[in-house]
């Protein structure tokens, strides 16, 4: 991965990013400040900073340092050719702290920090890999998703707190509060009082109505029902929270819609992706896991030297901290939390189909591992692989993945196991 002093800098520029104008410092090699200014986020103000900025310099030579690793205002710098560092805004803020005695804070004193901190650590920060169209658009609709995800948890949560309050017999009929049957449930009971003559027979009738697949009769739903606590059936504070559940179940629905167009557009655009089939192939990855993991890895092959890079991103590797002494692994915190969670989610369900992966957790529990601990160990064994595969551009095969031939072979009957060493 290039660094930025191998572009033989002929000036360091630092951006404070903002929503409505940016703050832009300009220091000369030897650490003076030679411009300083704000542009509009907009069409007229990016096309006023790359002027300035390529008024300096070839814009290879140029490189541009923000808090933040895409958007717009990365885009337009990328396509103009600079070379863009996306550094931490936690590093920065430690940098200024420790530069800035006084502790004074604004747009442009933070966009010369930035500035002087990419001047000074030019030997360390790597250039930003840009990602090809199809990876962020692939990662235009996982993150999208992914937020609607997190709303729906959180809407998820706020009824089932509601029905608590009032009618808990409403969140015991169905295993999930948030699915189709048991929010038409609710529009269609929104209250104890309104379920009041619900019997058996109108219960099996509106399950047909509505296509129930869970397997439970009608009078075990019922029975959950009935045994739960009473709930407030009639008076104001029933009609109030009558408005409140269905105002939860319209939110909710809304949010199924729209993460099922999205699910449908991530299938659409995976399958568009060159390295699509890559991580499709990988056991019970399935769609969404997979295109998770895609949008996060990224398809920028000099972006990593090796899969321990890829391994410390997703938050897979530990940190080791030593003083004197004192030596202590610790979780790492630092990374991409959206990445860690596509890979510690695959490797948890690979489990269940690869006798590989099987094995390296069973291995692992057995040395006293708890279960995440095992999981992130799987999870950086698979980025191995994945890394393999992914430098050659072919989909995972097990016939040809050494370490799962290897325990294959040790699982299989006598047999299937001496057939399997004469055709090697």
């Amino acid at each position: 991965m290039e660094t930025v002093a191998q572009l033989e800098p002929v000036a360091f520029v630092g951006v404070d990013w903002a929503s409505e104008e940016h703050a832009v410092c300009v220091l000369g090699t030897d650490g003076r400040k030679q411009n300083a200014f704000a542009v509009e986020h907009s069409k007229v103000g990016l096309a006023k900073l790359i002027g300035r900025l390529g008024a300096l310099g070839p814009a290879g030579r140029v490189p541009v340092a923000i808090e933040r690793p895409d958007g717009r205002l990365v885009d337009a710098l990328l396509e103009a050719g600079h070379p863009v560092v996306a550094v931490s805004p936690n590093a920065i803020k430690a940098w200024r702290e420790s530069e800035v005695l006084s502790g004074a804070k604004d747009d442009p004193g933070d966009a010369e920090v930035i500035a002087e901190y990419l001047r000074l650590r030019a030997h360390k920060l790597s250039v930003l890999a840009p990602f090809s169209e199809e990876t962020r658009a692939l990662r235009a609709v996982v993150r999208a998703r992914g937020n609607l995800v997190e709303q729906r948890v959180a809407a998820h949560n706020q009824l089932e707190a509601c029905l608590d309050a009032f009618w808990p017999g409403a969140k015991a009929v169905f295993a999930d509060v948030t699915s189709e049957i048991a929010l038409a449930f609710l529009a269609r009971y929104p209250t104890p009082g309104s379920a009041r003559a619900l019997g058996e027979k109108r219960m099996a009738a509106f399950l047909t109505k509505h296509g129930y697949s869970g397997r439970r009769p009608a009078a075990e739903l019922l029975d959950r029902l009935r045994c739960a606590p009473e709930g407030i059936a009639d008076g104001p504070e029933a009609e109030a929270r009558r408005d409140a559940v269905l105002g939860y179940v319209r939110v909710v629905r809304a949010l199924n819609t729209s993460i099922k167009s999205l699910d449908r557009s991530i299938a659409a655009h995976l399958g568009e992706h060159p390295d699509g089939e890559i991580f499709t192939s990988l056991p019970r990855s399935g769609n969404i896991n997979a295109a998770q993991m895609l949008a996060e890895w990224g398809d920028c092959r000099q972006a990593y030297d090796s899969p321990d890079a890829v391994a410390a991103l997703a938050g897979q590797t530990p940190v080791t901290k030593k003083s004197g002494k004192y030596e202590a692994v610790h979780f790492r915190w630092a990374c991409n939390k959206r990445f860690r969670a596509a890979m510690v989610t695959f490797a948890d369900n690979s489990r269940h189909q690869s006798p590989w992966a099987a094995d390296i957790y069973r291995r692992a529990r057995a040395r006293g591992c708890d279960h995440p601990h095992a999981i992130r160990i799987l999870a950086r064994a698979w980025i191995r692989v994945i890394w393999r595969c992914w430098q050659d551009r072919i989909a995972y095969d097990p016939s040809r993945h050494g370490g799962a031939v290897r325990v294959a072979a040790h699982t299989a009957p006598a047999s299937e196991a001496d057939t399997g060493q004469q055709a090697a």
